[in-house]
């Protein structure tokens, strides 16, 4: 398939980016590290996925000063970043709870069967 060099790329994991854009509303100020040990992924992963978003225009980096001699970033979802958080996470419920429900109805087959041989 050919890309235009401007086309935006695919986003690359969507339950990914869903659970790091729900973890930059609650801790903007986290740094890529505490993003990625709060995420359980790798450093380079979480960059990955931060950059992606960065540049899909879903979040924003702001300046600010954390101490006297260190500057960090906050990381603010944009007007498209919560419209695209609020479609990943109707997706992603739609997605459980549909898994819910095969799991709810194999539990009941397995019982079933418990029952039924168990006398």
């Amino acid at each position: 398939m050919n890309r235009s060099p401007l086309a935006t790329p695919p986003e690359p994991d969507p339950i990914a980016h869903l659970h790091l854009m729900r973890l930059l509303e609650e801790h903007p100020e986290y740094t890529q590290r505490q993003l990625s040990e709060a995420l359980g992924m790798s450093l380079g992963k979480a960059h990955y996925l931060l950059k992606a978003l960065l540049g899909r225009g879903l979040v924003k980096a702001q300046s600010f000063q954390r101490s006297e001699h260190k500057w960090g970033y906050l990381y603010v979802l944009t007007p498209a970043g919560a419209r695209r958080k609020v479609q990943l996470t109707r997706a992603f419920l739609v997605r459980k709870e549909r898994q819910y429900e095969q799991l709810r109805h194999e539990i009941e087959a397995l019982r079933s069967e418990l029952t039924n041989h168990t006398g």
